[in-house]
């Protein structure tokens, strides 16, 4: 438990010293007047109080990433400790942050327009159908988690196939209707849900005081098939939410659009991503004592082929065996709050994305339908893929988690851009850039749902790319000028 805890301060000594620091850098004007107070139009620019949108950004964010992509994680071994922590502080965090106050200063627009302004017409427009496309898969693998979640708590006629439709329905309800008529007003119940949750498994991590293996026992990687599951690059594309996610920098703008004042920029993007590090940890560390044999035993797991490979399972287990009936009902609602509430504002980012770059106002619901009704027959046509193939569920989120981190790159890209523009420490993005950029490439070029390279042809050619991409940067650099700045 030493590592878990060291690891738990870090990220809190990191909110209050590299997150001032970093807004710092951003150098942050309380007299400038923000886009809901400038242009407040009663759909999604709404001046909202900084608590509430607080929550609503921590539950955007907050999905199943931080939970499942957690105990996925915590396959590899204790190595998910220190990418949680210094992905967290170091790029997720960061991430975040940047991106949701270049969009204030730039009346909330949209990420992919971001994007386009500090990399370009072509880099835009890609990103575009780059990011609807990811938003309706975040729409889609975040309905099928929660939906069993709730079939495990209800009467067995209420099966997963009932909760979809039901969850789905509600996705449509709340991309549709201004942002403080639902959103803002369940939110703080989904809120109090997950924090339960969150707090209820980390006093039982306390209580308990399980025997969980410490870094200092070394960073092997436990899981079964390790040829084909290397820690480079899988452990950081298992582990998104809890650390760095290219999803997050397309909510950061829907709360952007809320904010009254830039001092809350701070709490809002760069605390919510801490406070998602800090249950991704505690998830991390609960399940790494679940699969070790002491744990095992302790949970009363006699079919291990069947339960550790079911994240939906794992949890149900975690949290009844820890808490009781009761108080683990209550926590699993807390895990069903979390990709619930990043479903239904990733299908309103894709709508805002869309209405951003046709030039659509969003006050007619007319309008709305009109760039919804599209989005959601996509969505619905993937759902019955992914009822139909039992495999369809675990090839969709495949493609969502490569898709996810590629985001991620772009934006650090256009941050980092935006940084070398304004004559600032340019380095808190690039070099997270660049590592995120290994990732994805070793990744899509190993994977045997990518190009199924070799392992070591895969990481040479990132290797290349990643250098090439440094070069180019630093050559372009001199010419960049801060024209952009706003």
């Amino acid at each position: 438990m030493i590592s878990f805890c060291i690891a738990l301060v870090a990220l809190i000594v990191g909110f209050f010293t590299y997150g001032k620091f970093v807004e710092k850098v951003f150098g942050i004007d309380p007299a400038r007047k923000t886009p809901a107070i400038a242009n407040p139009d009663g759909v999604d620019f709404v001046p909202m109080s900084g608590w509430k949108i607080f929550m609503i950004q921590f539950l955007n964010i907050a999905g199943l990433g931080p939970i499942f992509g957690a105990i996925m994680g915590a396959k590899f071994g204790t190595s998910s400790f220190l990418w949680i922590v210094f992905g967290t502080i170091f790029a997720g965090a960061v991430h975040d942050f940047m991106a949701g106050m270049i969009s204030l200063r730039h009346n909330g627009e949209s990420q992919p327009e971001t994007i386009g302004r500090y990399l370009g017409s072509t880099a835009k427009v890609v990103m575009r159908a780059f990011t609807v496309i990811l938003m309706i898969l975040v729409g889609v693998v975040f309905v099928a988690g929660p939906a069993d979640l709730l079939a495990m708590l209800t009467p067995e006629h209420l099966d997963s196939t009932f909760w979809i439709f039901v969850i789905f329905a509600y996705y449509i309800l709340a991309t549709m209707f201004p942002i403080d008529k639902i959103i803002g007003k369940i939110y703080p119940v989904f809120a109090i849900a997950l924090i339960f949750m969150a707090i209820g498994i980390l006093v039982m991590l306390f209580v308990s005081f399980p025997a969980i293996p410490e870094i200092t026992d070394g960073l092997e990687n436990k899981i079964g098939d390790t040829a084909n599951n290397p820690i480079f690059p899988m452990l950081f594309i298992s582990i998104a939410c809890g650390a760095i996610s290219g999803f997050h920098a397309t909510q950061s703008p829907l709360m952007a659009r809320c904010m009254t004042n830039e001092r809350q920029g701070r709490y809002i993007f760069y605390g919510a991503m801490v406070t998602e590090g800090i249950v991704a940890l505690i998830w991390a560390a609960a399940a790494t004592y679940f699969f070790s044999p002491e744990g095992q035993s302790f949970f009363g797991v006699t079919e291990p082929d069947k339960v550790n490979g079911n994240s939906a399972i794992i949890v149900n287990t975690i949290s009844k065996g820890w808490l009781g009936i009761v108080g683990g009902a209550l926590a699993i609602l807390g895990v069903v709050a979390a990709p619930i509430t990043s479903g239904d504002t990733a299908f309103r980012s894709a709508r805002l994305i869309v209405a951003d770059f046709l030039h659509m106002e969003q006050r007619s619901i007319i309008k709305r339908l009109m760039i919804c009704v599209p989005l959601f027959v996509v969505a619905i046509v993937i759902l019955i893929y992914n009822l139909a193939d039992p495999a369809g569920f675990e090839k969709i989120w495949r493609y969502f988690a490569w898709s996810n981190q590629t985001l991620a790159v772009f934006t650090l890209w256009a941050i980092t851009v935006y940084l070398a523009q304004q004559k600032k420490p340019y380095w808190i993005t690039l070099i997270p850039a660049l590592f995120m950029m290994a990732v994805v490439l070793t990744y899509i070029l190993f994977d045997r749902s990518g190009i199924a390279l070799s392992y070591t042809t895969s990481v040479i050619i990132s290797i290349v790319a990643v250098a090439v991409s440094a070069i180019y940067f630093f050559i372009r650099r001199p010419h960049m000028s801060d024209h952009e700045k706003p």
